[in-house]
């Protein structure tokens, strides 16, 4: 009778002993507006993000061993806010994806490399510069550059192998595509739900560039003997800045707190995300 009754309780207990599993539903989207008009500054490089142990929704290898089952549209309870989104003329949607997870912790939760938008590898290499720009200063640079700032005796040349070498990194840059949107989400439990979100969203600008110096107009140059001070042969100089085209990056970095079954929104002035964890089963 004891056994009968050990049993029982274990079988009504057996729900609370197997491992919970969540459906995760974001949409990435990004505002419709000028990043030059946001009263917020933005360095023009950034550290690359880490990668590292990320996976992506095609590799269903690494999903399959990471227990990751993606949702199929008809699954999406974040649909309406996605069609809200799209009408709207302040925003564009660039991404609405959903899957089904286990509950680990940091270490083993997965890790997922997110990708969307436009692809601009055609017109810029990874950090950024315009490869049309780029061949423009190639194409107008003298076979060996005379840089005042380092001394009468010293000159870079610019020879053959180089060339080659440049030809050869923008081939591969041209290769590897450079998304609108690029970044990583991990959604882990530690006591409480969480979810990390490293996005760079990408867009076309302008930065100005130092394309080398030039001698200081003769008017310019002070002639009071204090403040003038002449050091050997050395001549004044200005640096020769210009305008360019370049592709920025600007980061939504944060890590955000959830509750199963609320939705979430993560703010960014030029881009934000909504995001929404429902335990399976409730």
């Amino acid at each position: 009778m004891k056994k009968l009754v050990y049993i029982l309780l274990l079988a009504v207990s057996w729900p609370t002993f197997a491992a919970r599993q969540f459906d995760v539903e974001i949409i990435l989207f990004k505002r419709n507006i000028n990043p030059d008009q946001v009263s917020e500054s933005w360095p023009d490089q950034l550290k690359p993000l880490d990668m590292r142990g990320t996976m992506t929704f095609g590799n269903t290898d690494s999903l399959a061993a990471k227990g990751v089952t993606p949702l199929s549209p008809d699954q999406y309870q974040l649909t309406n806010q996605y069609q809200k989104l799209q009408n709207h003329a302040g925003f564009t949607p660039l991404a609405h994806v959903a899957w089904r997870q286990g509950d680990e912790g940091k270490g083993a939760a997965p890790k997922f490399h997110l990708v969307s938008g436009k692809d601009f590898s055609d017109r810029y290499l990874a950090d950024g510069t315009s490869k049309a720009e780029l061949r423009r200063r190639q194409l107008s640079a003298p076979d060996s550059t005379h840089d005042p700032e380092l001394g009468s005796d010293i000159t870079i040349t610019i020879g053959q192998e180089g060339a080659d070498t440049d030809l050869a990194t923008d081939a591969a840059d041209s290769e590897a595509p450079l998304y609108q949107l690029d970044g990583s989400i991990q959604v882990y439990v530690q006591h409480y739900l969480f979810a990390d979100v490293n996005l760079d969203l990408r867009e076309p600008g302008r930065r100005e560039v130092i394309v080398g110096t030039e001698p200081l107009e003769s008017d310019s140059i002070e002639t009071e003997t204090e403040t003038n001070v002449q050091v050997g042969h050395l001549q004044e100089v200005k640096k020769k800045v210009e305008v360019e085209e370049f592709l920025k990056s600007y980061r939504l970095s944060q890590q955000q707190r959830m509750r199963s079954g609320e939705t979430h929104y993560l703010d960014h002035p030029l881009m934000g995300m909504i995001i929404q964890v429902r335990r399976v089963g409730e």
